[in-house]
């Protein structure tokens, strides 16, 4: 199984603690645009990709997506602030492509780490990964170009950049969609 895989990256998992884990989760097919999460609605989950891409983003004051964030298979998602809190989110979160997630309550999330420790473990793991991915794409904003960034983000995830609708692809590295196609075009030229 894709997620017990996932898992075995970051903790030792037999399949009697696997089957033990797995009805704290909720399987979800979700179709392409469809938003799993509204700004505004209490940010009841946390979801973990099987297949497809998801996206976080808001609506600026113009009225304006701008993504903040995707995943794809074997990432998690969610706004973490509203989700450990709680709290209604000030985020969206939509299938980019139709997909196939598990889904986590904060409650059981807490309960599962409670019931079975080495879940802790994974989770403080992922939370550090996602962290750190963070860190550098805050990194990457204040010292690349906005050309640099893209090149870098093509040179690092070229399967990603082909996957994702340019429009959501430009949104996500703070271009328009013309920038970002007359950055293309200048390459192949």
């Amino acid at each position: 199984m894709k997620f017990k895989n996932h898992l075995e990256k970051f903790i030792d998992v037999n399949d009697e603690q696997l089957a033990f884990i797995l009805p704290y989760f909720k399987r979800l097919e979700v179709p392409k645009k469809q938003n799993l999460m509204e700004a505004g609605q209490r940010c009841h989950s946390h979801y973990f990709v099987l297949e497809g891409c998801l996206r976080k983003f808001f609506i600026d004051d113009k009225g304006v997506e701008q993504t903040t964030e995707f995943a794809i298979e074997n990432w998690w998602m969610t706004d973490h602030r509203a989700f450990e809190n709680e709290e209604s989110t000030d985020f969206y979160i939509q299938a980019v492509e139709n997909s196939v997630v598990l889904t986590i309550s904060y409650s059981s999330q807490e309960q599962l780490m409670v019931e079975m420790p080495i879940m802790e473990r994974y989770f403080r793991k992922v939370y550090q990964r996602a962290f750190a991915a963070l860190q550098m794409k805050i990194k990457y904003n204040f010292t690349y170009s906005k050309e640099e960034y893209f090149h870098h983000f093509n040179a690092h995830y070229p399967a990603f950049v082909q996957r994702v609708p340019q429009y959501l692809l430009a949104s996500f590295l703070g271009l328009t969609p013309e920038y970002l196609s007359e950055i293309r075009n200048k390459k192949r030229s």
